[in-house]
């Protein structure tokens, strides 16, 4: 890239993109907590699924329990 290219798109970048302000128009966090406050704290069926099959495998074969820590 010459000069005069750098010049031209130093130009079309000033005339094409507003000024960027180093303040944000609100603040973020009040919103961002009520969203994280309004999720709802369920548990997916299949990590229920999950823990009762290690469970079961550790029932059945107790020496299984190194083969479930290699996994974790």
């Amino acid at each position: 890239m010459n000069a005069n290219d750098e010049k031209w798109l130093k130009a079309q970048l000033r005339e094409n993109l507003p000024p960027v302000s180093g303040e944000l128009e609100r603040d973020l966090w009040p919103r961002m907590r009520a969203r994280l406050e309004s999720r709802p704290h369920a548990v997916p069926w299949w990590d229920w699924a999950l823990a009762g099959a290690a469970v079961v495998l550790l029932l059945i074969a107790p020496q299984s329990i190194l083969l479930l820590f290699y996994q974790i």
